[in-house]
């Protein structure tokens, strides 16, 4: 079994990401000024809070793009006011030759959205019968299936040659921060993402991209009640700050636990490998159908049995689950022979310890 990871920035690259940030942040904001909690209201000039303003020009600056806004519904709710800016019912969408995430195809049944599909593994796949007349593409940047291994950059050219006007969006939940370019800044028309999956408040979404897109979701966001607040736009980009490093420690753990499994430490691991499922987590194949068996006891031994954000600020310790639905709906026995592994904060050592100690207990029946 073989997958393609999408490749991680190491730690050295993740300082720089950090470093970038926090230098913009000098540059849009004084001292004082980001000392403060934030602020409340539709500020007349603004029409939205005074910090909520400010932010968003630094993310828009980091993410080397035109324009960034904070939303409401974390990563679904910054696709959908993407989708809701660009798209009318029963228009066409084009979608990777995959198992769609749950919460994106609630987005295009409730628009009645009519799916292409094109295996975006193949970019002969990619050609002008299919491509031109739709003028919408949503593509996904971490992987859908294991055997997934398109190449972002390439597949944002190749449906631009073929179609200049097709507006691309990138989902980048789980991607962004741990890698040195997302979805806008290869191409495509924006990026939507999740801030509560980088250590963020709950509930706030990010777009970043063109001019064009981002002054229409904000024209639909107006009122008071559908802001993100200054206080909470402040919260999301301190707690921005610290997501690169701490998600390029978590990639570095996740690589000594799979060197460990490969070398045969516990002789009832068949193979160990690293994958975008759908965060960048350890997948780790059995001999014998004891999956599930394995996570009952990895939950009483201290390990997450499921996610909150996939990444959040409230995942400390390491998470021991099922196979992604995605994943599992194009390979329905993964469920009793794999299980997927988040280290979050722990390291590698207290994840080989969980593993030996819950298979253990599996054998013995405990």
């Amino acid at each position: 079994m073989k997958a393609y990871p999408i490749k991680t920035i190491n730690i050295e690259d993740a300082k720089l990401l950090q470093f970038k940030l926090v230098d913009i942040i000098h540059q849009n904001f004084q001292g004082n000024e980001f000392l403060q909690s934030g602020d409340y209201g539709v500020v007349s000039g603004f029409g939205q809070p005074r910090c909520t303003e400010k932010v968003e020009k630094v993310l828009a600056e980091f993410f080397n793009c035109e324009s960034a806004v904070l939303v409401r519904g974390a990563g679904t709710g910054a696709m959908r006011n993407v989708m809701n800016t660009k798209l009318k019912p029963n228009e066409k969408i084009i979608l990777h030759q995959a198992p769609i995430y749950p919460t994106t195809k609630v987005i295009i049944e409730s628009m009645g959205l009519k799916e292409v599909y094109i295996d975006f593994n193949d970019l002969n796949e990619i050609n002008i019968d299919i491509v031109q007349g739709v003028d919408f593409a949503l593509i996904q940047h971490s992987r859908q299936q294991l055997k997934d291994k398109y190449n972002l950059e390439e597949v944002i050219s190749r449906l631009k040659e073929i179609n200049p006007n097709m507006t691309i969006l990138v989902d980048d939940n789980y991607v962004a921060m741990k890698v040195k370019k997302i979805g806008v800044q290869l191409g495509a028309d924006a990026s939507a993402f999740s801030l509560f999956k980088l250590l963020g408040p709950e509930g706030i979404g990010c777009v970043v991209g063109t001019k064009e897109i981002i002054d229409k979701i904000k024209k639909i966001n107006y009122s008071g009640g559908s802001q993100v607040q200054g206080h909470e736009a402040m919260e999301a980009l301190r707690s921005l700050v610290y997501a690169p490093v701490s998600l390029a420690i978590q990639g570095e753990e996740s690589n000594k636990v799979v060197e460990g499994l490969n070398n045969g430490t516990i002789k009832e691991v068949k193979n160990a490998f690293i994958a975008n499922a759908q965060s960048r987590v350890i997948l780790v194949e059995f001999n014998e159908p004891i999956a599930k068996e394995v996570l009952s006891y990895c939950n009483i031994l201290g390990a997450a049995p499921y996610p909150v954000g996939a990444e959040s600020r409230y995942e400390i310790t390491s998470m021991f689950y099922r196979v992604s639905g995605t994943f599992l709906e194009s390979n329905p026995d993964l469920e009793n022979f794999m299980i997927r592994i988040n280290p979050m904060r722990s390291g590698a050592d207290t994840i080989m310890r969980i593993l030996k100690e819950a298979i253990n207990r599996t054998q013995k029946g405990e």
